[in-house]
């Protein structure tokens, strides 16, 4: 953070959010700091058009049952710092702050069901089906999708509307 911002800007809330992730078991994500974050790449246009298909195709009641970060920012880092075991790791993150550490990451594959059941209705069936074909089979059609989603989608920033902006952490 520059040395000549202000006390209450993002940068420093952010900064603030991080910094609790590292030392809190639980985050102060959404008003109560039990709303599960997804994490993404906040510099690839297919993960962008990803959040905005959940943003686009949750159930109503599920609006503010989830956050969103990039993992680029302040809370990404957190998150790594706390799961070192990640770093590298080049996938989408569900992160859920009520779950003990060992349970508290998804990644790949499980991660990316996480955030479709989310959806609710006939979303959370494809997810339930989806989690029947074995992990080892769901990642490696994930890492392929990976590897070439910046052949899939031009590079776009998310900029979310002012309905959806509170559900950004940064």
């Amino acid at each position: 953070m520059p040395p000549n911002t202000p006390p209450n800007t993002p940068s420093n809330t952010h900064t603030a959010a991080a910094s609790s992730l590292a030392t809190a078991p639980r985050v102060a994500s959404g008003s109560d700091g039990d709303t599960p974050v997804l994490l993404y790449d906040g510099e690839c246009g297919f993960c962008a058009g990803s959040v905005q298909f959940v943003l686009a195709h949750e159930a109503a009641d599920r609006r503010d049952a989830l956050r969103f970060a990039p993992l680029q920012g302040a809370f990404g880092a957190a998150v790594r710092r706390r799961f070192p075991h990640i770093v590298g790791v080049d996938s989408v993150v569900w992160f859920d702050p009520t779950c003990d550490d060992a349970r508290a990451l998804r990644i790949k594959s499980e991660a990316a069901l996480s955030a479709v059941a989310h959806l609710g209705g006939i979303w959370r069936v494809v997810a339930m089906l989806g989690m029947l074909v074995p992990r080892v089979v769901r990642d490696v059609v994930y890492d392929a999708i990976a590897k070439r989603r910046f052949e899939h989608a031009a590079p776009a920033c998310l900029i979310p509307t002012t309905d959806t902006r509170s559900r950004f952490l940064e």
